[in-house]
């Protein structure tokens, strides 16, 4: 942790600067260590910024506030990402109020850009739990990173869904990212960091308050292509979510369920009100991919004629769809060992017939 994350630390701590206030003082200062050094004429400037706020920030950096956090950090093994690291998410970067600042523990990738969020309720049915876990471990499955927010319930089902598949998941919390909440969850938030990335933008130790995960909720639709709910009430958090992704630009999924039920209302709404039926995975990823690949500049000619190809790559090459393939099913398909699979997928790739995905997933060139 260098000089510069102290002052972007510092400055985030300072009282009464969140987010907003953060970008306008470096998009005229340019960088947190200058914002302390601004005249209080020029911090008075800052539209909406206060006389209270400018004193605040003139009184600098509060040194032992700051190493308190540098130490808690450490102890956990997390890192500090700035929204001008080039590691930041590009997706997240586009929203109206991105973080300035991340805390992560576990690592957040590239492929993690091609990511779908699935949020909501609490208080689960067995459906609810079955469908949920059946969708994150399919896309997970397909390379898909899956977002969520780590709570009780639909959230928590997501996660495993997505681990079980063999995936990524990322997991956005409402609290310190020290914090397991709820405390259940402990093995789930371990499994999360090995196999994906913990995240916040709340300083260390931040109790999981009420106002916390409304605010969250814009960084999992923030960093996700579309949002998926499931089972959400009139009443439910996961509708702030899918209301965020509206504004962001984000594609809305909804899963529909029983009549009548309580816990079907917030869903069957958001149908109504135009997010896409979904009923499988399948439904999700018709969306996404051509997305994906319009954003990546994916060529879509058409279909290449197959020419020089032996025997073994063809065995793989037929097993190939549009949908991205995880190296694994390949592997378990064609009962070659992982390392001749390997070869024949780069020979293929290298001969302009298929197309990698993150994740080691594998389509047809179209």
């Amino acid at each position: 942790m260098g000089e510069e994350i102290f002052y972007w630390l510092a400055l985030s701590l300072t009282p009464g600067v969140g987010g907003i206030f953060i970008k306008r003082l470096l998009d005229r200062f340019g960088t947190p260590e200058s914002v302390f050094q601004a005249p209080l004429e020029e911090l008075l400037q800052i539209e909406g910024l206060g006389e209270k706020v400018a004193r605040e920030i003139q009184k600098g950096p509060v040194e032992k506030k700051v190493e308190k956090e540098l130490y808690l950090l450490k102890e956990v093994g997390g890192k500090i990402m700035t929204i001008k690291d080039d590691s930041y998410p590009n997706r997240l970067k586009e929203i109206y109020d991105p973080p300035p600042l991340l805390y992560i523990r576990g690592d957040l990738k590239g492929e993690d850009e091609l990511a779908v969020a699935i949020v909501g309720s609490r208080k689960t049915t067995p459906y609810g739990r079955w469908i949920t876990e059946k969708m994150g471990q399919e896309l997970a499955r397909h390379g898909i990173t899956i977002v969520s927010g780590m709570a009780r319930g639909i959230d928590s089902h997501a996660h495993w869904g997505a681990l079980s598949g063999g995936g990524r998941t990322v997991a956005v919390l409402g609290s310190g990212v020290d914090v397991v909440y709820p405390p259940e969850n402990r093995n789930l938030y371990k499994r999360i960091i090995d196999q994906g990335a913990v995240l916040s933008e709340f300083p260390m130790s931040s109790p999981p308050e009420g106002g916390h995960f409304p605010k969250r909720n814009r960084i999992i639709s923030g960093l996700s292509i579309g949002v998926v709910v499931v089972q959400a009430g009139m009443e439910s958090g996961s509708l702030i979510t899918a209301n965020y992704a509206l504004e962001q630009g984000r594609e809305v999924f909804a899963v529909p369920g029983n009549v009548g039920s309580d816990s079907s209302r917030g869903t069957h709404q958001l149908i109504k009100d135009g997010a896409k039926l979904v009923e499988s995975s399948e439904d999700i990823l018709e969306e996404v991919l051509p997305q994906w690949r319009k954003e990546k500049e994916v060529p879509q000619d058409v279909e290449r004629p197959v020419r020089d190809i032996t025997e073994e790559e063809k065995v793989l090459y037929e097993q190939l769809g549009e949908t991205p393939l995880h190296i694994d099913a390949l592997i378990r398909e064609s009962r070659f060992d992982p390392g001749k699979v390997s070869s024949l997928l780069l020979n293929l790739e290298l001969k302009g017939l298929i197309s990698q995905w993150p994740g080691k997933c594998f389509s047809k060139k179209l």
